[in-house]
This record gives structure tokens, sequence and C-alpha cells, in this order.
């Protein structure tokens, strides 16, 4: 049972991302700033700090087929998503290695990775000829408030996961059913 809790939880935060900008204010989406929901990638890092610290595999799993189904449903490119979301769940596991598993670092992470994440879009979107936005204007007007949005997203998200994911994780350990 507890093995379908965690894609599930996912694909839960797939659908809200694509609605998640009709609940915000009109006066705050109308404008020049462009926030871009990145809730997958954020719970996977959760995931991956505090479920798989030692091994991050599924995560990477995970963020091959999440980011997979994010280019099915809403882009027209396959495969940005994909490559970016696992490319970054990656070079995040490698800095967490460093880094104590606690709020500030995650917060840390989560942004770092949220950034990373939307370059890699926009550099292969630049480079397939589907964005021309000039570097200054993307990131005063979407990288900027792509992070702070996803990372006021992580501060909500840390406290209803972290635990969930530890006790998972303990479970585990503990003769528990397998996790992917």
């Amino acid at each position: 049972m507890n093995r379908i809790l965690i894609p599930f939880l996912l694909f839960l935060l797939l659908i809200l991302e694509g609605i998640a900008l009709d609940l915000l204010p009109v006066s705050l989406v109308s404008g020049e700033l462009q926030l871009v929901p990145h809730w997958v990638l954020l719970c996977l890092i959760l995931k991956m700090m505090f479920f798989d610290r030692e091994d991050a595999n599924g995560s990477v799993i995970y963020g091959f087929v999440f980011g997979f189904l994010i280019d099915v449903v809403y882009t027209g490119v396959l495969g940005v998503y994909m490559f970016s979301y696992a490319l970054v769940i990656y070079i995040m596991h490698g800095l967490i290695k460093v880094l104590h598993a606690n709020f500030y670092a995650a917060t840390l992470i989560g942004v770092i990775g949220v950034v990373l994440a939307d370059v890699f879009i926009n550099l292969m979107y630049s480079v397939a000829g589907i964005s021309e936005v000039v570097w200054n204007d993307y990131l005063i007007y979407r990288m900027l408030p792509t992070a702070l949005a996803n990372g006021l997203f992580l501060v909500f998200l840390y406290p209803l996961l972290v635990s969930r994911f530890v006790k998972w994780k303990e479970q585990r350990g503990s003769g528990g059913s397998a996790y992917f």
C-alpha cells in the first residue's frame, strides 16, 4: 500500500502544478512576471534528501518519469523537463552529501535545484529556438520570481512531507515493504 503513496503524491503535485497559477490573484499573474511551479522537483528533492539519501537512483528515475509526464501534458517538446529534472536531482544528490539534512539545507538545495532546472529548461528552449528571451529579462522576470515562489512553497511543503519520508524510510529499513 505504501509503495503507491510516493507516485500518487507526485502525480497529485503534477496536476496541481497545472492549476497553480489559476489560484493566484490575477494582478500577480497578469504582469510581466512569470512564475513556473516546480513542485514535483521540490518533492523529489525532499524525497532524495530524507528517503533515499544514500542512493538517489529512485529519485532520478522518478525525475525522468514525471519530467516526461510534464513534457507530455504541459509542453510541446518532449525530453526537456525529463532531462532537466533527472540531471538536477543527480547534481543535488552530490551536494547533499556535504550538508546535513535539515530545514535550512533543504531550502537551500531546493532553491538551487529550481534555479538549475529552470536555467537548463530555458537553455534547451533557447537552443531549440522556441524561446528567445534576453538573459537579463529572463533573470529578472522569470528566474527570480520562480525561485522565490518555489522557495515559499518548499517552506510550506517541508513540514508536511519530511516526517512522512523519514517514517517510510524507517519502515523500509525495518523490513517494511520496499519503495521505489
